[in-house]
């Protein structure tokens, strides 16, 4: 019987968990997705360092995208840019074979491109 009950508690622990994923989870239950004055320096350079530089850097960047300079990720079409961070139907999904950015992320990106997509 204590063994029956110990599983219930560890299956209804588990079940009870609303994060999707290992970002969700480092973030806490308290902490906000911080979209306003969000610039390419402040912001946006530190989710493309971590997600698409390794491919997108000047010099040979695939697909002729730059998202390490303001220049080059400023010169991509909004849609696209949008289109392919949200696995969009039609859109070449990005990150290339691996995960849909952070919720948060992708809200960032959306909060940059219609506050003007500032540099600082």
């Amino acid at each position: 019987m204590k063994k029956l009950i110990g599983a219930l508690v560890l299956v209804s622990a588990f079940a009870s968990c609303s994060k999707d994923n290992e970002y969700d989870l480092s973030q806490g239950s308290n902490n906000t997705c911080d979209t306003n004055a969000v610039s390419y320096s402040a912001t946006i350079a530190t989710i493309m360092t971590n997600n698409c530089n390794s491919c997108h850097a000047a010099g040979s960047p695939s697909g002729g995208v730059i998202t390490n300079t303001y220049a080059g990720l400023n010169s991509v079409s909004s849609a696209t840019l949008l289109g392919a961070i949200k696995h969009e139907s039609g859109f070449s999904a990005m990150p290339s074979n691996a995960p849909k950015l952070s919720d948060c992320d992708i809200n960032k990106i959306q909060a940059w491109i219609n506050q003007g997509k500032q540099n600082n």
